[in-house]
């Protein structure tokens, strides 16, 4: 078997440097040195979730539009870890940002990546029980997102019907809830 070695780049060059996009093309050379003179990288700042579960065992879950697939999507509270920020102090900012959620016992569940061949960042998966309302909402400009609490119960009949489309949400919620074992 033989191993396996990481590219070298040769070249790199920004097509795109948005606040929320960031695309370069980077000629890279391969182990047994052939050249791919086009592979492209989206970077992303580090994003956050939160499984939220209240004092009472209910999940603190939000609805928003999403523009990608058109469609009004229910999902963890979520964002971007902004620059200089910790993950944890992320992750908490973000829950109280969008639900007016806060307290609890937080742990860090799982670290994910979107998509590890075209994307440059990770997703930190926190668990946050025994959480309560502390607070109001706190939106960006841009936000229009709405607190849903649900039940154990709804949250996994949401996994089942195939309605929770966000990846790096549904596998830290399958993570949470079917193996507990693992989250420990």
């Amino acid at each position: 078997m033989s191993e396996i070695k990481k590219w070298d780049i040769i070249k790199s060059e920004y097509l795109i440097r948005r606040p929320w996009l960031t695309a370069r093309r980077d000629c890279v050379r391969l182990p047994d040195g052939r050249i791919n003179d086009e592979f492209y990288v989206l970077e992303y700042p580090d994003w956050v979730n939160v499984i939220a579960v209240t004092t009472d065992g209910d999940f603190v879950m939000v609805e928003q539009y999403r523009h990608g697939l058109g469609e009004i999507q229910t999902e963890l509270c979520a964002g971007v870890v902004e620059a200089g920020e910790h993950h944890l102090d992320a992750a908490k900012r973000e829950l109280m940002e969008e639900s007016g959620f806060g307290g609890g016992e937080w742990k860090l569940l799982t670290v994910l990546s979107g998509n590890p061949s075209t994307t440059n960042n990770l997703t930190y998966c926190y668990v946050a029980e025994g959480v309560s309302r502390i607070s109001t909402q706190h939106l960006d400009s841009t936000e229009d997102v709405a607190v849903r609490i649900m039940t154990r119960k709804e949250v996994e009949d949401m996994l089942r019907k195939d309605l929770l489309k966000q990846s790096l949400m549904v596998a830290p919620l399958m993570k949470y809830l079917y193996m507990p074992d693992l989250s420990e």
